[in-house]
């Protein structure tokens, strides 16, 4: 017998149904220990429905962390005074190598909106992807920024699977915001032209930023109606030179709720637990949360950059791949094959057919 609301909320997840915007609001609102630990249950036993015990695991190449924008929330933003950097293409297939040989079942090129590749036609990171592809055969996902649509064909023609740009917020005030002097239509269209030529599309928003709850409960909404492959929240982490300072009422459990709540409403997308946040400290609640990719694994001595923390626990060697198996094995998970990891986004690509 159900005794609350709650219960209803979870029994109603459980077996399948769409959730409502309150019946979000009220799990995102919660508070109590015992109400909380019903909500990520749910969310394991979901994880564990769709997904089986595997947890995949992503290797991340932050290749240049130049950018022409002024993000309110990013330490990377153009006017920072930071240390800059940018891989060539011998440097990026040293550090994808590395990160195949230690178990990544992909790899996330990722960088700022580097004028120099904007301006010279992406041809170093063109030639990256395809050498990585030839050579290695290992998934890709990009993240480019907005780029124009006709790059993005090349980037799919070229065997990149995958195509990441974060809206960071669904709400169009909070949205100018974060991210100065942008667009959010040609932000959203960019990742809708690249899902509708058949890439599999990561879309993620950050908590922590001045949002309400509700909307965040519109954000999860509007992930699960743009069908997005992979979802994914991230708390705000002020670094030095950040302007945007984190909320005052910042619920240290909205990151974990607000993942747990989206494995029950988008239960067959891939969900990350991030380590930029906190670092391996960070994993396991993430992972009892609902998530079933762990990001950010990030080779030590190669002079890379996190995004949401520039460098925590790279250099120490923690964010590796056998740092996390460790925490995987003592939670009776392991970490996918990549043959596990190819048949799912196989199969993900087929429903875009």
């Amino acid at each position: 017998m159900m005794d609350s609301n709650l219960d209803k909320i979870i029994y109603k997840a459980l077996e399948g149904a769409e959730l409502e915007k309150e019946e979000i609001v009220e799990l995102l609102l919660l508070d109590k220990e015992d109400d909380l630990n019903k909500l990520f249950g749910a969310a394991r036993r979901i994880r564990s429905r769709e997904f089986g015990n595997k947890i995949f695991l992503y290797g991340f190449v932050y290749f240049s962390n130049y950018c022409r924008n002024g993000c309110s929330f990013c330490y990377s933003r153009k006017s920072n005074e930071i240390e800059r950097y940018r891989k060539n293409t011998e440097d990026i297939m040293d550090i994808a190598v590395k990160l195949k040989e230690a178990g990544v079942n992909l790899i996330d090129l990722t960088m700022g909106e580097d004028p120099y590749y904007h301006s010279s036609g992406f041809e170093d990171v063109l030639e990256a992807v395809v050498r990585t592809k030839k050579e290695m055969d290992i998934p890709l996902m990009i993240s480019p920024g907005v780029v124009e649509y006709d790059l993005i064909d090349r980037f799919k023609s070229s065997g990149v699977e995958w195509y990441a740009l974060y809206q960071e917020t669904h709400n169009r005030r909070l949205f100018k915001d974060l991210r100065k002097n942008q667009n959010y239509d040609k932000r959203m269209d960019t990742k809708l032209y690249a899902k509708n030529i058949g890439m599999l599309l990561e879309e993620g928003i950050m908590v922590g930023v001045g949002e309400k709850i509700e909307d965040i409960a519109d954000s999860i909404l509007e992930m699960k109606s743009m069908k997005a492959d992979q979802v994914r929240v991230m708390t705000f982490v002020p670094q030095e030179g950040i302007p945007l300072q984190a909320s005052a009422e910042n619920d240290e459990y909205l990151e974990l709720k607000t993942i747990a709540v989206l494995r029950l409403v988008c239960q067959k997308s891939l969900i990350p637990a991030s380590l930029d946040i906190e670092g391996i400290d960070g994993l396991k609640p993430r992972i009892d949360s609902g998530a079933n990719v762990i990001t950010s694994i990030i080779p030590p001595s190669e002079g890379l950059h996190g995004v949401a923390q520039s460098c925590k626990d790279i250099d120490d060697g923690n964010r590796s791949v056998v740092t996390v198996e460790k925490i995987l094995d003592s939670m009776g998970l392991k970490a996918a094959t990549n043959m596990e990891y190819k048949e799912h986004i196989d199969q993900r690509m087929v429903q875009h057919v």
